[in-house]
């Protein structure tokens, strides 16, 4: 009997140490668990700097080269790909075949005056309308299937909104952001600045009165730029000490009512961000639904799209959400979009037949 109730001891002794044995190896588990989870936090938050870092250096190289423009010079490639500033004594090309080029490549965008078209349509946006222009591209898909006349205004890495260093001011004006666009086409301020661009040669041969409509396309650079605000008003009650025009919502509104006070029976196609993902090198950060550069995600600027049509749907206004309605979306990403955020030519296909069916929706609203 003793030697039965030792047994028993050493067994319970010995089941006790497995179990503490047990227990210790499931804490060294979790403690490991969250320390690889932590470096992974840790690396994607440095690689969210760094992409944040790239973006903002990418707009600055863009404000000098364009500061660069204004003064007089231009800028042109070497042999070996890389960008090299020149001034007016260039000797591989002169000031006046570059204005040259320029102009004719302006000529090519601007559309045939002897079309029998049924509407005539003027495009405001960055590089998803701009980035290709020809037959293929989104803005001349969607003048296809409207059967209309499109002056595409748009230019490639503007936003919406004003940067923070830019001033509401016609008489100083250097900003070719939408409201840069508006204002050029009211004659509210000098249109130098859009010399070069197809922009500015629109600017001498459309007749914006025979347009019936506006589509203004921003959004993704307002959000990529982390310098933006998406709007002055914030989720807990407060609100942001900028002026509106400096917010993504606050552009939109200021150009919606401008527009429609200068050319009352036009509509205006208010175009949400489509969905992206955002890449640092090929390692993949997140999407639309979760960076957040501190002004908040880029779904959340689309939403914010959607609320500006909101006020003013009764007033002429039409709206795509193409973050949520396009098809563009995280299972469609990889053939929709070729680096994240610009669009294949099957996304561009996409994005311009539910921006035509819109149009023509309200346009053709008995069809």
């Amino acid at each position: 009997m003793e030697q039965r109730e030792n047994r028993n001891r050493k067994r319970g002794k010995y089941q006790n140490n497995i179990l503490l044995l047990t227990v210790l190896i499931g804490f060294c588990i979790l403690a490991l668990i969250e320390i690889a989870y932590g470096h992974a936090q840790m690396k994607v938050e440095k690689e969210r700097l760094a992409l944040e870092e790239s973006n903002s250096q990418t707009v600055q190289e863009l404000k000098q080269e364009w500061d660069q423009i204004k003064d007089g010079s231009s800028v042109v490639t070497d042999e070996e790909g890389q960008t090299v500033s020149s001034g007016e004594n260039t000797e591989t090309e002169s000031a006046e075949v570059v204005e040259k080029e320029q102009e004719d490549e302006a000529d090519a965008d601007l559309p045939d005056e002897e079309g029998d078209y049924d509407m005539q349509i003027v495009i405001m946006g960055d590089s998803i309308m701009d980035n290709d222009r020809t037959e293929s591209g989104v803005a001349a898909i969607i003048g296809e299937e409207c059967n209309a006349k499109v002056y595409n205004m748009a230019m490639g890495g503007t936003t919406a909104a004003l940067m923070p260093t830019e001033q509401y001011n016609y008489g100083t004006w250097d900003s070719r952001c939408l409201l840069g666009v508006v204002n050029a086409i009211l004659g509210n301020i000098n249109t130098d600045i859009f010399d070069g661009y197809t922009a500015g040669k629109i600017l001498e041969e459309c007749d914006f009165e025979e347009t019936d409509y506006f589509i203004i396309e921003y959004g993704v650079n307002d959000f990529l730029t982390g310098q933006i605000p998406q709007s002055r008003y914030l989720e807990d009650g407060d609100t942001l000490a900028v002026d509106a025009v400096h917010t993504y919502t606050g552009a939109l509104e200021n150009a919606v009512v401008l527009l429609q006070d200068s050319f009352p029976d036009a509509k205006i196609l208010l175009i949400a961000p489509h969905y992206c993902q955002i890449f640092n090198g090929t390692t993949f950060v997140g999407d639309g639904y979760s960076v957040d550069y501190g002004w908040g995600t880029l779904v959340s600027f689309a939403r914010g799209t959607g609320y500006i049509y909101e006020q003013h749907k009764e007033e002429n206004v039409i709206f795509f959400n193409a973050f949520e309605d396009s098809g563009i979306n995280a299972e469609t990403a990889d053939k929709y979009l070729e680096d994240g955020i610009h669009l294949t030519a099957e996304g561009s296909r996409v994005y311009a037949d539910y921006a035509a069916r819109v149009i023509n929706a309200d346009f053709r609203p008995e069809e």
